[in-house]
């Protein structure tokens, strides 16, 4: 498509998600691209994926310190080492004035020329990226980028820590039911695939092979839908010019 930014005009990127995984399922592969050419990638997380996981062994909050190690564990895997964490309730997050002003606060500490984030809208083509926590974040994530951000009279209180408001001036939306844009990960695959087995507790109870055969099938049907040749595999958005 034309209209993206390119990556050579970009110092920083910040990726909100809301559950840790969600941006190495999405992402990963893009991620990996971005750090290699020298890009800042951060990482939001609004929850602590403290309602996923298959141990029942583990109480929630053991499971959501392990699932915040897997993330940060995952992201050095594609080059990002500034991983940070909301703390809302897993499988509760609503897209609130407080979930709003909390994505805001970061966009303005961080100052992102891209943000990517879960689409809002619910895919009926393939129900697993709608989960109604990713759709939350991706609403609130979208406000939180504009108006929210760039106004300087929004939350006034941002102001007073210091914070000056800031556009970004691009959103890359994942999961949704409309892609625009399609990033060639096919030599980057190895890596997406050990970033998402370092999430053990989401993905260890299948083999390696499994989740790659699996991955293959998602990435090589958005290579084609991106017009790709035959053998490549790609991450899909829908880019949405912010500036």
């Amino acid at each position: 498509m034309t209209g993206v930014l390119e990556d050579s005009g970009l110092q920083r990127i910040l990726a909100v998600m809301a559950h840790p995984d969600d941006v190495d399922f999405g992402a990963a592969g893009s991620v990996a691209g971005w750090t290699d050419a020298g890009i800042e990638v951060v990482y939001l997380m609004v929850t602590d994926g403290d309602a996923g996981g298959f141990d029942d062994g583990l109480t929630r909050p053991e499971m959501a310190a392990l699932r915040r190690d897997e993330q940060r564990a995952a992201a050095k895997i594609v080059g990002v080492t500034d991983v940070r964490f909301l703390g809302h309730p897993d499988g509760r997050v609503e897209a609130t004035l407080d979930l709003r002003r909390d994505i805001a606060r970061v966009i303005r500490q961080v100052r992102p020329d891209r943000v990517v984030m879960p689409s809002p809208e619910r895919n009926y083509e393939r129900i697993y990226p709608s989960h109604p926590d990713h759709r939350a974040v991706g609403a609130a994530a979208l406000d939180a980028v504009y108006p929210d951000a760039r106004n300087p009279y929004a939350f006034p209180e941002l102001l007073t820590e210091g914070l000056e408001a800031w556009t970004a001036r691009e959103v890359w939306l994942s999961g949704g039911p409309t892609a625009n844009h399609y990033v060639d990960i096919t030599d980057r695959f190895d890596r997406k695939v050990s970033a998402l087995r370092a999430h053990a507790s989401q993905t260890g109870h299948s083999s390696e092979d499994d989740l790659r055969e699996m991955l293959r099938g998602w990435l090589s049907a958005s290579a084609a839908a991106g017009g790709l040749p035959e053998g490549r595999l790609a991450e899909p958005f829908q880019v949405v010019n912010t500036a």
